[in-house]
């Protein structure tokens, strides 16, 4: 049941700030606090803070998605939709649809895999060292041996990619709503 009229400046103004502020901790967990982290804390330890930070990310993520196509329905009628609204509701859509996908599954079973590659790699005497791709000779090595952990490396990849796949689709959607609304500010 859309609602008639155009919308409070209250829900305007908790459109934007959601929209933005899922936007903005978008772009620092995909694109900045890994790399930071990666560098900076040993390789288990930053396992553990990602599967810990995660878990809310991704469902923030979904929450500020599902919130905002919810506000954006109401008061956009699919019957009177232009064009740049069309776009704007297909990706608030599109990102609750990925964004779900992403909490529910592949976050987790991503973060699932990642503790039983822990397991094995503290076996060998790996996972405390700093820096991406520190003693790469020795994950080969425990790669090419062990059956077990090159299938988990294997799944492992698949998983993280697929949800790295998710949460960009997610951020680009999100980039795209904020660039429409942006468009539809009378003043800054």
């Amino acid at each position: 049941m859309p609602t008639e009229g155009d919308p409070t400046s209250l829900v305007k103004a908790t459109h934007l700030i959601i929209l933005s502020t899922t936007w903005g901790m978008q772009i620092w967990m995909s694109f900045v606090s890994g790399f930071v982290l990666i560098n900076t804390i040993s390789r288990h330890t930053f396992g553990l803070v990602q599967s810990s930070l995660f878990p809310y990310y991704l469902y923030t993520v979904l929450g500020g998605s599902f919130i905002n196509l919810s506000l954006f329905a109401l008061y956009h009628p699919q019957q009177l939709l232009n064009r740049a609204e069309t776009v704007q509701i297909a990706s608030l859509f599109v990102c609750v649809i990925f964004s779900g996908l992403n909490a529910q599954w592949f976050g987790q079973t991503t973060t699932e895999v990642m503790f039983k590659k822990h397991k094995i790699e503290r076996e060998n005497g790996l996972g405390d060292e700093v820096g991406f791709g520190t003693y790469i000779e020795a994950y080969k090595k425990l790669h090419k041996s062990d059956a077990k952990y090159r299938r988990l490396s294997w799944k492992f990849r698949k998983y993280h990619t697929i949800s790295m796949v998710c949460n960009l689709i997610c951020v680009f959607c999100n980039g795209v709503n904020l660039l429409y609304t942006a468009g539809n500010l009378k003043t800054i």
